[in-house]
């Protein structure tokens, strides 16, 4: 790689919304370098985890059923984020995913029919064949097709800046350092999650039982570096998305396979075998990733979802199997619980389950009755062994705090006017449109519909 030239753009990072700003600026004639601090094996930040893209869409598109409009989708971001959105750049966003498919699908992406059970997302959401690991390796095998130069293991150190203008990357390699210059640079290297330090100091002594569903390589260097450098900081250093995985998992890179789908069809315990939330409050998609940041304000960051024999094969298989035993008491001494307090919550709960028509396609009449909490929707008595259970803590996928950008994905200074020629895009920017809260599929469309923006408004930007 020749680092000494000077290149129209420079990316820093190596996802889906960085390979989408590279690709769509080469392909307006820029001259294009990637720099990705991971190696080629470990390529593609937490894009490599996704398996889908919310999209919306007035009828039928490729694999999508039916229609989403953008008002529908609005609402359902709204709800998940208690209003916590730049609606301008939300709404960018959401218009932006109706065209992303057939795009994707030039650059060699392949769809597959959705995934049943409690995800809920046949109409709503497209899901890549493969999942994002070949998302990942259909861009990169685009790129580097189109010419775009990418380096792996390259560790930016520090960003030249003058003012509000880049003018060139420090980086390691292989132990060397070289300067890049550039005309314009794309900052899409994610968040701050694999920086156990950082999350130490926004959440205290519980970030210590977290772990990391995504990549160990997203340690927030380029997000410090611009903060120092007089970005304007958007989001909250404790917000994230974060959802309940096993508690098995392993500390870094878990992925999507570890997430527990079971929470909605049966009740979730803390370490004193008590119940803390709703369980069926809304449709899965829209709610799993409210329930990392639960199990995290719970004692010891510990969870335990408890379902019986009539949920089996009702949603989707993580990787870890359950626990199982024939009572309640037996369940509750493999989990090293209380075996009384189990029981007499297990009992209670189903005491307060009042008659209804089970159907998890849809917001059923199964709920409770003076239960506190309440279980709104899909509430069934857990009286069928055997019994199942499966351990919960924390896994962080991508944290919130990011830069503030303008609707041209220009980052925006500490003044609130835009960077001349620093753009972002991804999870490094998701805290403009996610305040709190997620929704599923949410952060591919921002990764798309920004990666394509930069890419387009640094290549008039070079031209200019």
């Amino acid at each position: 790689m020749d680092f000494s030239r000077v290149f129209d753009l420079l990316v820093l990072g190596g996802g889906n919304a960085a390979l989408c700003a590279a690709i769509t600026a080469r392909e307006a004639g820029l001259s294009v370098l990637v720099v990705e601090s991971a190696p080629v094996h470990y390529r593609g930040g937490n894009s490599r985890h996704t398996r889908n893209l919310r999209a919306m869409h007035s009828g039928p598109l490729d694999v999508l059923t039916d229609a989403y409009p953008e008002e529908e989708y609005w609402q359902d971001l709204v709800k998940v984020t208690a209003g916590l959105t730049d609606e301008r750049l939300a709404r960018m966003t959401i218009r932006g995913t109706e065209s992303h498919l057939p795009w994707m699908r030039r650059h060699g992406v392949r769809f597959q029919a959705p995934l049943g059970g409690t995800l809920h997302l046949a109409r709503t959401n497209a899901f890549f064949l493969g999942g994002g690991k070949a998302l990942v390796n259909a861009y990169y095998a685009a790129a580097e097709r189109l010419g775009v130069g990418i380096s792996y293991d390259t560790e930016v150190t520090d960003l030249e800046m003058q003012g509000d203008r880049f003018v060139s990357a420090t980086v390691s390699t292989r132990g060397e350092e070289h300067r890049i210059r550039a005309q314009a640079v794309v900052a899409a290297s994610g968040g701050f999650e694999s920086n156990l330090e950082w999350l130490r100091e926004a959440w205290g002594p519980p970030a210590d039982n977290f772990l990391i569903r995504g990549t160990p390589y997203n340690m927030g260097r380029v997000l410090k570096l611009l903060l120092a450098k007089g970005a304007k900081p958007v989001g909250d250093a404790t917000q994230g998305h974060c959802v309940a995985i096993d508690a098995r998992s392993p500390k870094f890179d878990g992925g999507i396979v570890t997430r527990v789908d079971a929470v909605s069809l049966g009740i979730v315990v803390n370490r004193d075998a008590r119940r803390f939330y709703d369980e069926g409050e809304d449709f899965w998609p829209k709610r799993y990733a409210i329930w990392g940041r639960l199990v995290a304000n719970e004692p010891g960051q510990i969870a335990y979802s408890i379902i019986d024999a009539k949920s089996m094969g009702k949603f989707m298989p993580p990787v870890y199997p359950p626990l199982k035993a024939a009572s309640i008491a037996e369940l509750a001494r493999a989990l090293g619980l209380d075996a009384a307090a189990l029981e007499r919550t297990v009992a209670g709960f189903n005491a307060s389950v009042r008659p209804g028509t089970f159907d998890h396609t849809k917001l059923d009449d199964c709920a409770t009755e003076g239960l506190a909490p309440p279980k709104t929707h899909w509430a069934r008595r857990i009286d069928t062994p055997p019994f199942f259970a499966y351990p919960l803590r924390p896994g962080i996928t991508f944290t919130y705090l990011g830069v503030g950008v303008d609707d041209k994905a220009r980052m925006l200074m500490g003044d609130g006017k835009p960077s001349a020629n620093v753009f972002a895009a991804g999870e490094i920017m998701a805290g403009n449109v996610l305040g709190k809260g997620y929704l599923a599929g949410i952060g591919m469309a921002i990764g798309t519909t920004f990666g394509r923006i930069a890419g387009e408004e640094a290549a008039r930007h070079v031209r200019a």
